[in-house]
């Protein structure tokens, strides 16, 4: 089955946000959803398959985190809920009132703070293989 694995990018750069350059792609047209990568991952690694198929119908914002793939690490400590505001602010630089979230592992995590300390910017989550405290994993 042929997904078209070598689907390009109609935008990509760095977002401004937090006092880093984060980094993103932009694929397709439609309601926007954000992929949120696991820890190690990076846009290719994570999501290379998925991207052609749901880009067909939807405008797929896809970023790499604080310290993963071309976004340079900070002196910052790593949190989820510094990361979650790094999203916020990718979709204020995108002029995105609103889009739907999705994470894997990490990114699940992350999506999931992004819903609790930005619930107006999420219209729907998906958390894939993600855990919401550190003492339940």
């Amino acid at each position: 089955m042929d997904n078209n694995q070598n689907i390009q990018p109609t935008e990509s750069g760095y977002a401004p946000v937090n006092g880093l350059q984060l980094y993103y792609e932009v694929y397709g047209e439609g309601k926007p959803l954000v992929l949120l990568h696991g820890s190690y991952l990076t846009i290719p690694l994570n999501w290379s398959t998925f991207i052609p198929l749901l880009a067909k119908d939807r405008r797929v914002i896809a970023t790499e985190m604080q310290g993963h793939g071309r976004t340079r690490d900070t002196t910052r400590e790593f949190s989820y809920e510094a990361m979650a505001d790094d999203v916020s602010g990718l979709l204020k630089h995108l002029k995105l009132d609103q889009a739907d979230i999705m994470g894997y592992s990490m990114g699940g995590c992350l999506a999931f703070q992004v819903a609790v300390r930005h619930p107006e910017q999420v219209r729907r989550l998906v958390v894939l293989s993600g855990t919401y405290k550190h003492d339940g994993w």
